[in-house]
């Protein structure tokens, strides 16, 4: 699977595509706080390609306001990344530099990863907007089976988004990415029944990869301890925490 593929699951309307070249300098102007992160997107990207605009007249969707936020079009970016980007931490610079709620495709030569994270108003800055929580972001390439994958592309198209307003059909986009993350871990492939699902299915989520890093450390201070007592309190710390992770796998 590659960008063309994702792109071309999307399914959007001729007049939504701008398909334009955006220059590296915009992106400083606008994406980078630090001089590290100047270096990461001079170093880092090879170019970003504007695929998109997704407006209430090219696509037929209201848009959304209320007091936290206002979505007037979701932009959708292609991203080419150099061997070696830092790939986490370039993602979230674009979804920073970008004012409008962002459906990210990058391609990291490997494989490609797709993000997208909701935005809202700065409590410190007029007019200003910051992320709201975390990025949801997914490597698209180890989907775990074929059906899996068909399953993924087909939740993709844009007919298939909740069309009530932009922010209702920005957050279908996400729970396609957490039915997708879910489906790694589970091989099925399922979207969530209501926003309480999904935030639920997000929790489980972070819970279930927050014990896989547990598990990892405890087995490898276990394979290194000498003292018997202190491997009997590893392994037993193990064994919860492959608990905890098989009750949050439940949960997905």
């Amino acid at each position: 699977m590659n960008a063309a593929d994702l792109i071309a699951a999307l399914d959007l309307p001729p007049n939504a595509r701008v398909d334009r070249r955006v220059p590296k300098t915009l992106l400083l102007e606008h994406g980078a706080p630090t001089a590290a992160d100047k270096r990461r997107i001079r170093d880092g990207i090879e170019e970003v390609q504007w695929v998109a605009t997704l407006k209430p007249a090219t696509i037929g969707v209201p848009a959304f306001r209320d007091d936290a936020r206002e979505y007037l079009e979701i932009a959708v970016l292609n991203v080419a990344l150099r061997a070696g980007a830092k790939a986490d931490r370039l993602s979230e610079l674009l979804h920073r530099a970008v004012p409008y709620p962002l459906f990210l495709l990058l391609d990291v030569g490997t494989g490609l990863t797709l993000s997208l994270a909701h935005k809202r108003w700065s409590q410190g800055e007029a007019g200003a907007t910051v992320l709201d929580g975390d990025l949801v972001a997914a490597a698209v390439a180890p989907a775990s089976s074929a059906q899996v994958a068909t399953a993924f592309l087909e939740a993709l198209s844009l007919s298939s988004q909740p069309r009530g307003d932009l922010f209702k059909l920005y957050q279908g986009w996400i729970d396609v990415v957490l039915a997708l993350l879910a489906a790694q871990l589970t091989g099925r492939f399922s979207l969530p029944g209501s926003l309480a699902h999904a935030n639920a299915r997000r929790e489980a989520l972070r819970e279930s990869a927050q014990l896989e890093a547990e598990i990892t450390r405890l087995r490898a201070a276990a394979a290194k301890e000498k003292q018997v007592h202190r491997r009997v309190e590893l392994n037993l710390a193990l064994k919860h925490a492959e608990a905890a992770r098989a009750s949050a796998l439940t949960r997905l």
